[in-house]
This record gives structure tokens, sequence and C-alpha cells, in this order.
């Protein structure tokens, strides 16, 4: 269950889509989150605590809420991709994409046949566990599954050109995310996203992106400041502050 409009819709209509990522393991902390009306959750099992099994929980949370939940799995590894969607992810967030290969194993790790050769199994909850979904299956999961990819650094950034004239791509991958902070880190100013030379670099490669097709991300958002910004950029996946992050702040506030 996602909202009545589902983030591809949105994405393909022009729109834009704003949700946090969510480091702390906790269903409650994603329902509460999800009932606030966000599009989209991003469990983050690259530099959060989380187990997938948890995880599991915590896409129900946001399910019921009518909010899409997302994966950001460790790396570009078959089996951490196949077992975020088998649990019944929206969709998974790839990190550390550097290249056109790197984009050919993700979409090959996320597809089934003919797209990918993602291991196959309806008797999931993704599939419904149901014998009756065995032949539909893949086909609804191929159309279905959203496919977020993270360029890190510099070498993404370099081969931004090449990656998008991967055949088909539009139809393949739904949003391409520039990693500001990597970047920034080989830039020589780590951390400072909002330096000129970034915000320049990003800007760049987010027109080249909607050029193509494909709904461009690639910053946190603090404030509503923030979010015109990023939308005035022509970004249309829209992240905010970690869950965590904002809860620190919050009570910080009061301490002060």
């Amino acid at each position: 269950m996602v909202k009545k409009d589902n983030l591809k819709s949105i994405l393909k209509k022009n729109g834009s889509v704003v949700g946090p990522w969510c480091i702390m393991p906790s269903p409650s902390v994603i329902n509460a989150i999800s009932a606030a009306g966000l599009d989209f959750v991003i469990i983050d099992m690259e530099h959060g605590p989380c187990s997938f099994q948890t995880a599991e929980d915590m896409i129900r949370a946001a399910e019921v809420e009518g909010c899409a939940a997302l994966v950001r799995v460790a790396k570009n590894d078959e089996s951490l991709i196949l077992n975020a969607l088998d649990i019944g992810a929206y969709g998974v967030v790839v990190p550390h994409i550097r290249c056109k290969a790197d984009v050919e194993l993700a979409i090959s790790n996320i597809k089934y046949y003919p797209l990918g050769s993602r291991g196959f199994s309806s008797f999931t909850r993704a599939g419904r566990y149901s014998l009756a979904n065995v032949k539909t299956h893949s086909k609804t999961q191929n159309k279905k599954t959203f496919i977020v990819l993270i360029l890190e650094g510099n070498e993404g950034i370099a081969n931004l050109d090449d990656i998008l004239t991967i055949g088909g791509i539009r139809e393949k991958i739904d949003v391409i995310y520039i990693g500001a902070y990597d970047l920034s880190q080989d830039m020589g100013i780590p951390g400072e996203v909002d330096h000129p030379k970034v915000r320049k670099r990003v800007q760049v490669c987010v027109r080249k992106i909607k050029d193509s097709g494909i709904a461009a991300g690639g910053y946190v958002a603090k404030d509503i400041g923030d979010i015109k910004w990023m939308r005035s950029m022509g970004m249309q996946f829209i992240t905010l502050l970690p869950d965590c992050t904002v809860l620190f702040h919050a009570f910080e506030s009061l301490c002060n």
C-alpha cells in the first residue's frame, strides 16, 4: 500500500516527493514520520544499525500510513538487494555508483528476467507468500520496484554522461541521486556541501539528469527554504535530514 498517486507517477508528471533518511531502527519512529504525511522514508542500512528483520517491521509501519518505504542497502550487492526487496520494500537506494558497469550490475540485481537476474521467489512478503502469484510475480515486481542510484564522488560524476547512454535507462531507473557529502570529501572540502564549488557541480549534474528524463536528487533539506531551493534547481526527489538529527536538534533547542 502506498499513496494513491505513487512515487513513480508523481515523478513522471514532473512533481516532487519528500522524505527523510531514517537511521533509527524503530518501527514506531517510522510510523510517526509516515503519519505526518511524508511521501517516502529511506531505511538506511548503510549508515544505520538496522537488521532486515527490523526493517521488515519498519516497512509495515510506513505502509499502514500510506507511505512508501525504501531501503538503502550497504553496497551494490546481490544478496543485500534481494533481501531488501523480498521483505517488501517499495524500492531500493543503491550507493557507491561510479560507472556504467555499476549501474548495469544494480539493474541486474534489482530486476527479474528479462531485465535482470534477481533470484526468484514469490514465497515472500513481496510476493504475498502465495502460489497464486508465481507466474505474475516477476512482471509485477519489474514494473513496480522503485530504483534510486547514488552517484558518489568525482568518479561517479565524471562518468555521468556515459551512464546516461545506457539503453532504456529512463525506463529502468527512477532517480539518480548525487551524493553531495562524498563529493565534497573528494573535492577536499569534506562536509562543506553548501560550498559554491560543490553546489555548481551538483547543479550541472541535476540539469543533465533531468534532461535525460530521470528524476534527480542530491541534498538533505533542513527547512522549507532548502526544499524550495532544491525544487528551483530541478530536483524532484527531496531528502530531509535523518530522523536522529531532527530528534537531536529538537531536544537541543529545548535545552538552550
